[in-house]
């Protein structure tokens, strides 16, 4: 079998003009040019890989608006784990905000992973991992 790579990872949303702004603001990828599939959506640069956001209307299976790092999630990683925790919070994300908050923050410094990892939610509800991994 052939080496496989990944290329790309697909997010559903409801709402384009909610999803697109918080994965280039918060993340500060960069709108890339997207076929003209017969479904609302965008592409996003992710250094070589890219995000794919497909519009629909149904939304996905989630309806909790808790963070729940067991659930199904994607990760980016950084080589500035603390000047992300900076970014966010100058965004207005936080750690003391109550569970549902659509700007609440989990942050995990020491954990079983041996890396720092922080989570929140897209306009959405999908779950965002961002981590120092080595």
């Amino acid at each position: 079998m052939s080496l496989l790579a990944l290329h790309h990872v697909s997010i559903v949303t409801t709402d384009l003009e909610k999803s697109l702004p918080f994965y280039c603001k918060v993340f500060g990828l960069v709108q890339i040019p997207r076929p003209n599939f017969p479904v609302d959506g965008a592409w996003l640069a992710c250094g070589s890989l890219q995000i794919h956001l497909i519009v629909n209307p149904e939304g996905t299976f989630r309806k909790n608006p808790a963070i729940d790092r067991n659930d199904c999630h994607f990760a980016f990683r950084t080589d500035d784990f603390e000047g992300v925790v900076e970014r966010l919070k100058a965004l207005g994300f936080r750690e003391d905000l109550p569970q549902g908050d659509p700007k609440r923050l989990l942050i995990i410094r020491t954990g079983h992973a041996d890396f720092p990892q922080l989570y929140l939610r897209d306009p959405d509800l999908n779950i965002v991992e961002v981590n120092g991994a080595p």
